[in-house]
């Protein structure tokens, strides 16, 4: 009878999910194997059970129960990914506007999906072949609709990709965006705490707003300038990570995004030269390397963008003048409170003081 087999779990796999796990180590073993061993406590890792979205760390042992021997079955030929032609691999590595032993930052173009899909061949996902090294090929971490251009992070190695994956699961990624909204907001800055839900009847293809049964979603917005009425260069903060959250948020309240039909309608569109194309950008990211450094990078306006940004007569640099983010205005209030609460408690010290210096006898 076969026994059971005890793993170690190297640098390279800290952080990542139990079943990424295994497929990288164990492909043979499908997740409903892995799942029917998790619900009947055969799986373990560091001695305690486990289920497949648990993370495990360097150092730590699976616990990995025999596996049955089934009849074999004809096996399924692997999808072919052709090989990138010449300017293919200089379009990627053009992309790159930095890299570190963990990282690229890619700025990535409009019109360019991050990953395949239905009628999908041209993608992100397969350029990255041409960046690929000894580390081996890069991995994405996260995402950008196909229309959004700007800032994209991709890991070089599995350790890294696991830190990643962590500082965006756990929002202590920054991601700033800039977008060209139509009409001006009545406040100079606000956040959109709206929850969001795949709209029905769309195929998961559409977002909108549902306090009923859409997920948490948050929004930092602040004007930077405006053209009139006309239309508003906005910052936007993503504090949560849903899909189209930024395009759906804006909307929601009256500006959508500038070239965005699909939650905008024909209202998303300018007159006066303005170019059709989705008006987001990720503008900048910033987050925290594997080694312990920082990675902040900005990444440059594509032609229309900028094309437009100047017939509106906005100044680019103007944008660059902001932080990069503030404490909201709860934040600020909780300190405010918390510095009078201070004051008020020394004033007290102080008039116990001069109560207990009243009432002592004086020496003579």
């Amino acid at each position: 009878m076969a026994e059971a087999r005890t793993f170690t779990v190297s640098e390279d796999d800290d952080g990542i999910r139990l079943d990424r796990w295994f497929k990288r180590h164990l492909p043979d073993v499908s997740f409903n194997i892995v799942s029917r061993w998790a619900r009947t406590g055969q799986l373990r890792v560091a001695g305690k059970r486990a289920v497949p979205g648990d993370r495990v760390e360097a150092g730590q042992e699976i616990r990995v129960p025999p596996l049955e021997i089934a009849p074999q079955r004809p096996s399924r030929a692997q999808p072919r990914r052709d090989p990138l032609t010449a300017d293919e691999e200089q379009f990627v590595r053009d992309m790159v506007i930095y890299e570190d032993p963990g990282a690229f930052v890619l700025n990535k173009p409009p019109g360019l999906a991050t990953q395949g899909g239905t009628k999908t061949t041209q993608h992100l996902d397969r350029l990255l072949d041409g960046i690929a090294d000894e580390r081996g090929r890069p991995k994405l971490v996260h995402r950008l609709d196909k229309d959004t251009s700007g800032a994209l992070l991709v890991a070089r190695t599995a350790r890294s990709a696991g830190h990643f994956a962590k500082a965006f699961s756990g929002r202590t990624a920054k991601k700033v965006y800039w977008a060209i909204v139509v009409g001006v907001p009545d406040a100079a800055e606000g956040v959109i705490d709206a929850p969001l839900a795949k709209q029905p009847g769309t195929g998961g293809e559409k977002m909108h707003i549902s306090p009923e049964h859409g997920l948490p979603a948050k929004t930092r917005w602040r004007v930077i300038d405006r053209a009139g009425n006309r239309a508003a260069w906005v910052e936007l903060q993503p504090l949560t990570g849903r899909t189209h959250q930024l395009r759906a948020h804006m909307a929601s309240i009256g500006h959508p995004i500038v070239g965005d039909a699909k939650y905008g309608g024909a209202e998303a569109f300018l007159t006066g030269g303005i170019s059709r194309k989705l008006h987001l950008h990720a503008r900048r990211i910033r987050i925290d390397a594997p080694d312990g450094g920082k990675i902040d990078v900005s990444a440059e306006l594509p032609p229309h963008f900028a094309e437009s940004l100047a017939t509106l007569g906005f100044d680019e640099v103007s944008g660059d003048t902001l932080p990069a983010e503030r404490p909201s205005p709860r934040a600020g209030a909780s300190r405010k409170v918390a510095a009078a609460a201070k004051a008020r408690r020394r004033e007290r010290r102080g008039e116990r003081r001069a109560r207990g210096s009243q009432g002592k006898p004086k020496r003579r």
